[in-house]
Protein backbone atom coordinates (compact mmCIF):
# COMPACT_ATOMS: atom_id res chain seq x y z
CA UNK A 1 0.00 0.00 0.00
CA UNK A 2 1.30 3.54 -0.90
CA UNK A 3 1.46 6.14 1.58
CA UNK A 4 -1.75 8.26 -0.35
CA UNK A 5 -3.74 5.18 -0.01
CA UNK A 6 -2.27 4.14 3.53
CA UNK A 7 -3.43 7.90 4.64
CA UNK A 8 -7.04 7.32 2.80
CA UNK A 9 -6.99 3.81 4.95
CA UNK A 10 -5.94 5.42 8.30
CA UNK A 11 -8.33 8.39 8.18
CA UNK A 12 -11.16 6.24 7.15
CA UNK A 13 -10.15 4.28 10.55
CA UNK A 14 -10.59 7.28 12.66
CA UNK A 15 -13.51 8.39 11.24
CA UNK A 16 -15.07 5.25 11.80
CA UNK A 17 -13.92 4.95 15.33
CA UNK A 18 -14.92 8.58 16.05
CA UNK A 19 -18.54 7.37 15.42
CA UNK A 20 -18.17 4.13 17.05
CA UNK A 21 -17.05 5.99 19.95
CA UNK A 22 -20.64 8.66 19.89
CA UNK A 23 -22.98 6.16 18.82
CA UNK A 24 -21.22 4.01 22.48
CA UNK A 25 -21.73 7.19 24.36
CA UNK A 26 -25.30 7.63 23.43
CA UNK A 27 -26.38 4.21 23.35
CA UNK A 28 -25.08 4.22 27.11
CA UNK A 29 -26.20 7.37 28.14
CA UNK A 30 -29.93 6.86 25.88
CA UNK A 31 -30.49 3.00 25.50
CA UNK A 32 -30.13 1.95 21.61
CA UNK A 33 -33.68 2.47 21.02
CA UNK A 34 -34.02 5.87 22.01
CA UNK A 35 -30.86 7.10 20.54
CA UNK A 36 -31.47 7.82 16.43
CA UNK A 37 -28.60 8.16 14.20
CA UNK A 38 -29.62 12.21 13.80
CA UNK A 39 -28.48 11.96 17.21
CA UNK A 40 -25.03 10.45 16.47
CA UNK A 41 -24.27 12.65 13.65
CA UNK A 42 -25.26 15.80 16.00
CA UNK A 43 -22.87 14.79 18.16
CA UNK A 44 -19.92 14.46 15.51
CA UNK A 45 -20.95 18.04 14.10
CA UNK A 46 -21.87 16.09 10.42
CA UNK A 47 -24.32 15.21 8.67
CA UNK A 48 -26.37 11.56 8.55
CA UNK A 49 -25.18 10.88 5.07
CA UNK A 50 -21.82 10.88 6.23
CA UNK A 51 -22.61 7.95 8.66
CA UNK A 52 -24.06 5.93 6.73
CA UNK A 53 -20.78 6.30 4.24
CA UNK A 54 -18.77 4.58 6.84
CA UNK A 55 -21.86 2.14 8.86
CA UNK A 56 -24.96 0.74 6.80
CA UNK A 57 -27.07 1.21 9.92
CA UNK A 58 -27.71 1.37 13.43
CA UNK A 59 -28.05 -1.92 13.63
CA UNK A 60 -24.26 -2.24 12.18
CA UNK A 61 -23.16 0.28 14.98
CA UNK A 62 -24.19 -1.85 17.65
CA UNK A 63 -22.81 -4.92 16.44
CA UNK A 64 -19.47 -3.05 15.41
CA UNK A 65 -19.81 -1.80 19.80
CA UNK A 66 -20.81 -5.48 21.17
CA UNK A 67 -18.09 -6.75 19.44
CA UNK A 68 -15.19 -4.44 20.08
CA UNK A 69 -15.18 -5.69 23.86
CA UNK A 70 -14.72 -9.21 23.34
CA UNK A 71 -11.75 -8.55 20.62
CA UNK A 72 -9.76 -6.71 22.79
CA UNK A 73 -10.36 -9.31 25.55
CA UNK A 74 -9.32 -12.18 23.25
CA UNK A 75 -6.36 -9.68 22.33
CA UNK A 76 -5.29 -9.26 25.78
CA UNK A 77 -5.95 -13.30 26.71
CA UNK A 78 -3.81 -14.03 23.66
CA UNK A 79 -0.92 -11.78 25.15
CA UNK A 80 -1.33 -13.10 28.81
CA UNK A 81 -1.44 -16.75 27.48
CA UNK A 82 1.59 -16.62 25.41
CA UNK A 83 3.70 -15.25 28.23
CA UNK A 84 6.79 -18.12 29.13
CA UNK A 85 5.46 -18.52 32.45
CA UNK A 86 3.54 -20.74 34.68
CA UNK A 87 -0.13 -21.36 34.31
CA UNK A 88 -0.44 -19.43 37.52
CA UNK A 89 1.41 -16.45 36.73
CA UNK A 90 -0.61 -16.77 33.69
CA UNK A 91 -4.01 -16.37 34.90
CA UNK A 92 -2.79 -13.32 36.95
CA UNK A 93 -1.29 -11.41 33.95
CA UNK A 94 -4.86 -12.58 32.08
CA UNK A 95 -7.38 -11.05 34.81
CA UNK A 96 -5.11 -7.80 35.11
CA UNK A 97 -5.41 -7.35 31.34
CA UNK A 98 -8.58 -8.14 30.55
CA UNK A 99 -10.12 -6.09 33.96
CA UNK A 100 -8.15 -3.31 33.17
CA UNK A 101 -9.05 -3.33 29.55
CA UNK A 102 -13.16 -3.92 30.55
CA UNK A 103 -13.15 -0.97 32.79
CA UNK A 104 -11.03 1.51 30.28
CA UNK A 105 -14.16 -0.03 27.37
CA UNK A 106 -16.65 0.38 30.20
CA UNK A 107 -19.46 2.13 27.55
CA UNK A 108 -18.78 -0.47 25.28
CA UNK A 109 -19.36 -3.36 27.72
CA UNK A 110 -22.34 -1.88 29.36
CA UNK A 111 -23.84 -2.12 25.82
CA UNK A 112 -23.31 -4.98 24.90
CA UNK A 113 -24.62 -6.29 28.15
CA UNK A 114 -27.36 -3.93 27.98
CA UNK A 115 -28.67 -4.17 24.00
CA UNK A 116 -27.67 -7.94 23.54
CA UNK A 117 -30.73 -8.47 22.59
CA UNK A 118 -30.90 -5.97 19.99
CA UNK A 119 -28.41 -7.83 17.55
CA UNK A 120 -29.20 -9.36 14.53
CA UNK A 121 -29.93 -12.92 15.24
CA UNK A 122 -26.56 -13.83 12.86
CA UNK A 123 -24.70 -11.05 15.02
CA UNK A 124 -25.64 -12.31 18.08
CA UNK A 125 -24.50 -15.06 17.03
CA UNK A 126 -20.81 -14.29 16.29
CA UNK A 127 -20.31 -12.75 19.12
CA UNK A 128 -21.51 -15.75 21.35
CA UNK A 129 -18.94 -17.53 19.27
CA UNK A 130 -16.19 -15.18 20.21
CA UNK A 131 -17.16 -15.25 23.85
CA UNK A 132 -17.27 -19.52 24.40
CA UNK A 133 -13.76 -19.18 22.62
CA UNK A 134 -12.74 -16.29 25.24
CA UNK A 135 -14.10 -18.85 28.18
CA UNK A 136 -12.64 -22.12 26.34
CA UNK A 137 -9.30 -20.82 26.17
CA UNK A 138 -9.11 -20.22 29.60
CA UNK A 139 -10.31 -23.36 30.90
CA UNK A 140 -7.79 -24.94 29.08
CA UNK A 141 -5.55 -22.65 31.10
CA UNK A 142 -7.31 -24.05 34.40
CA UNK A 143 -6.87 -27.54 33.57
CA UNK A 144 -3.30 -26.91 32.69
CA UNK A 145 -2.94 -25.47 36.26
CA UNK A 146 -4.82 -28.42 37.93
CA UNK A 147 -2.67 -30.45 36.31
CA UNK A 148 0.67 -28.97 37.11
CA UNK A 149 -0.90 -29.03 40.64
CA UNK A 150 -1.67 -25.17 41.31
CA UNK A 151 -5.08 -24.76 40.47
CA UNK A 152 -8.06 -27.22 42.52
CA UNK A 153 -10.88 -27.22 40.40
CA UNK A 154 -14.20 -29.48 40.06
CA UNK A 155 -15.24 -28.18 36.74
CA UNK A 156 -12.73 -26.12 34.37
CA UNK A 157 -15.50 -24.75 32.03
CA UNK A 158 -18.02 -23.55 34.55
CA UNK A 159 -14.77 -22.01 36.81
CA UNK A 160 -14.15 -19.90 33.33
CA UNK A 161 -17.54 -18.95 32.81
CA UNK A 162 -17.74 -17.53 36.22
CA UNK A 163 -14.58 -15.83 35.82
CA UNK A 164 -15.56 -14.26 32.59
CA UNK A 165 -18.51 -13.12 34.31
CA UNK A 166 -16.89 -11.79 37.40
CA UNK A 167 -14.52 -9.67 35.40
CA UNK A 168 -17.07 -8.82 32.77
CA UNK A 169 -19.28 -7.66 35.76
CA UNK A 170 -16.57 -4.68 37.14
CA UNK A 171 -18.44 -2.36 34.17
CA UNK A 172 -21.19 -2.21 35.62
CA UNK A 173 -20.23 -1.15 39.06
CA UNK A 174 -17.30 0.44 38.64
CA UNK A 175 -17.50 3.87 38.99
CA UNK A 176 -14.43 6.50 38.15
CA UNK A 177 -15.36 8.28 41.26
CA UNK A 178 -15.42 5.44 43.77
CA UNK A 179 -13.40 4.94 46.74
CA UNK A 180 -10.99 2.28 44.99
CA UNK A 181 -9.04 3.26 42.15
CA UNK A 182 -8.42 1.25 38.97
CA UNK A 183 -5.33 -0.88 40.81
CA UNK A 184 -7.22 -1.53 43.44
CA UNK A 185 -9.95 -3.00 42.17
CA UNK A 186 -7.90 -5.15 39.68
CA UNK A 187 -5.78 -6.18 42.50
CA UNK A 188 -8.99 -7.21 44.99
CA UNK A 189 -10.06 -8.97 41.47
CA UNK A 190 -7.17 -11.28 40.92
CA UNK A 191 -7.11 -12.19 44.77
CA UNK A 192 -10.77 -13.74 44.28
CA UNK A 193 -9.79 -15.34 41.15
CA UNK A 194 -7.02 -16.96 42.69
CA UNK A 195 -8.97 -17.85 45.80
CA UNK A 196 -11.47 -19.56 43.60
CA UNK A 197 -9.09 -21.81 41.72
CA UNK A 198 -6.39 -22.32 44.73
CA UNK A 199 -5.82 -25.85 46.05
CA UNK A 200 -7.67 -26.76 49.16
CA UNK A 201 -4.29 -26.38 51.58
CA UNK A 202 -4.17 -22.48 50.61
CA UNK A 203 -7.63 -21.73 50.95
Amino acid sequence: MGAPQKLRAEVAAYKRRRILEEASHLFFQHGYGSTTLDMVAERLHVTKPFIYSYYRNKSELLFEICQSGIQLSLAALDEALGATVGPLERLKRMVDMVARLVIENQEYIVVYQREEKNLQPADARAIRVMRKEFDRRVAALLREGAEAGVFEIEDASLTAASIDGMITWLSVWYVPSGRLSVSEIVSHTIKLVLKMVAPSARN
